[in-house]
């Protein structure tokens, strides 16, 4: 863990600041000192220290600035910059059918760019084979954490991934030892939707407020309140792909009958194009000609009405206009993600006054799993360092 310490300032007002100057830099890319402080809110003097002991860290460098006008020396300007080297993290994504790893400096990208994926086996020994191959193709050394992508409802603070419908054997893995056996480092279990909506905000932080809906294996999201991310009592939130709609009789993996994700997840999906179109593939490729082919036809307009439903009661509870989707329906030609806003529009409250936008995104989880690191690896609060394990 990075510890950076200083007499000037209470520690844990210190730590915000350092945290927020590091998510400036995470989100503008580069910056100078002067237009750091001002941003943040925090004076020139102490700016300049925290980024001063972020480069003597290594977290940071100084690059010129060729654009900025010379200063009195003639000497470029100086900009600020996270570190886009060194790897600092190993991200993991551990999904229903594949796993991937990448190796994440601080100065993460802002899309997903993954250096190894393999197939998800079906036990935690058979994963942990998996895990010390990569290891093996990765050669990392000296990282600061492993950040884990999990689906399901996660404990993240206990490690612990209590329920996932479509993986029913990580519930009883103890996924972090497994990972501690391959790499010495603590690990992180994050939230996969959860995940997604850091690497959103870090992508677009013009729009701190907005719920993020993830169409994968699965269908789930996560909560963005003022920049944060939303933290129910219990470890779980926005499990909009377990909301039963009418006249849905399909078994779910969660044991229940008729949930949303068995029509819009990406398998329930293809079950539903199949079946409304005889004698079409139940592929990917043929459900997107398909789309953009015919537009969106009666089935898929079923299905997404269904689906605007439970968004759009969302919004109401929440007092959220924006929605940001990602994943399969993402993919799809826009006048899906068009056609479901529309319908969203609709069904809020906020729609008979005023405007609700739904907009397509492709995940970011890399982006969203090393602001997490930096956030509870890097500079913890006093009350996150248990969460890491310290």
């Amino acid at each position: 863990m990075v510890q950076i310490k200083s007499r000037a300032i209470p520690s844990s007002l210190r730590r915000v600041n350092e945290r927020t100057l590091v998510s400036l830099l995470m989100r503008l890319g580069h910056a100078s000192r002067a237009q750091l402080a001002k941003t943040a809110g925090i004076s020139q003097p102490t700016c300049g220290k925290i980024i001063d002991e972020l480069i003597t860290l290594g977290l940071a460098h100084e690059v010129e600035d060729s654009s900025a006008a010379r200063d009195c020396a003639g000497r470029p300007g100086r900009m600020v910059q996270l570190d886009a080297q060194r790897p600092r993290f190993l991200a993991i994504q551990f999904d229903v059918n594949e796993t991937s790893f990448a190796l994440v400096p601080v100065g993460a990208k802002v899309e997903d760019c993954w250096n190894l994926k393999v197939p998800t086996t079906d036990s935690a020994q058979g994963w942990l084979k998996q895990a010390r191959a990569a290891a093996g193709k990765l050669k990392c050394q000296d990282l600061c954490g492993v950040l884990v992508s999990v689906p399901g409802i996660v404990d993240e603070r206990a490690g612990k991934i209590l329920f996932s419908p479509n993986l029913h054997w990580s519930e009883t893995a103890d996924l972090p030892a497994l990972i501690a056996q391959v790499w010495n480092a603590p690990v992180l279990l994050i939230q996969e939707n959860r995940a997604a909506a850091l690497g959103q905000l870090f992508a677009d932080p013009s729009r701190p407020d907005f719920l993020l809906v993830d169409f994968g294996q699965g269908v789930g999201g996560a909560i963005v309140e003022s920049g944060r991310l939303f933290q129910s009592p219990l470890p779980m939130n926005s499990e909009l792909g377990h909301t039963p709609i009418p006249g849905n009789r399909r078994q779910c993996g969660c044991g229940a009958v008729g949930c949303l994700e068995t029509k819009l997840a990406l398998p329930g999906l293809l079950r539903c194009f199949a079946e409304a179109n005889r004698g079409q593939p139940e592929t990917w490729e043929a459900l997107e000609a398909h789309v953009r082919k015919q537009g969106v036809r009666p089935w898929l307009t079923e299905c997404l009405d269904a689906t605007a439903g439970v968004i759009a009661g969302s919004l109401n509870v929440l007092g959220l206009r924006y929605v940001v989707i990602t994943g399969s329906l993402a993919q799809l030609p826009s006048i899906v993600v068009d056609h479901l806003s529309a319908a969203v529009q609709g069904g809020a409250l906020w729609g008979r006054f005023g405007e609700v936008t739904c907009v397509g995104a492709p995940r970011r989880r890399i982006a969203g799993l090393a602001a997490a690191g930096i956030d509870r690896l890097l500079l913890p609060l006093e009350g996150e360092r248990q969460m890491a394990g310290d």
